[in-house]
């Protein structure tokens, strides 16, 4: 695709990002289904974590652009906080219902977790930090006997 196609479909490069940036929480709010289909509750919603955890590291590397984009009150992000909330949201009702998850775990303060366990993703291990510490989220998240 030439750069004359990208401006005609995209007439700045906040519109481009916006667009990437849509498309990637549609495919994350999509794997929330595809994973609750064929995997367990804890198991889908362990995978959808870790999606989610490579999702925010690899937006460290556009983070400055994406934050023009809030600073201009850009309501992308109004939209899509909504897709990873009903996601996440629908995982662990998945496993509160199944008996795996404790009913008091909120989903939100879920997230706010990976958000930080995203941060790890600067070091050349960070991968099997980040497993490590969402196992240790479902694991501190499991009915207490």
């Amino acid at each position: 695709m030439g750069a004359g196609t990208l401006y005609r479909h995209f007439p700045t490069r906040e519109a481009l990002l916006e667009a990437v940036y849509r498309s990637e929480v549609e495919k994350l709010a999509a794997a929330e289904r595809e994973l609750s289909a064929k995997l367990p509750p804890t198991e889908a919603l362990r995978a959808w974590m870790l999606l989610f955890i490579k999702y925010i590291a690899a937006k460290h590397i556009i983070a400055p652009a994406l934050n023009s984009l809030v600073a201009g009150g850009s309501k992308v992000f109004e939209a899509t906080r909504g897709q990873v909330q009903g996601a996440i949201h629908a995982l662990v009702e998945r496993a509160i219902e199944s008996g795996d998850m404790r009913p008091d775990i909120d989903p939100v303060d879920l997230l706010r977790a990976m958000i930080g366990v995203s941060n790890v993703a600067s070091g050349p291990d960070w991968q099997q930090s980040a497993r490590r510490l969402v196992d240790i989220l479902i694991l501190g998240s499991r009915p207490i006997p």
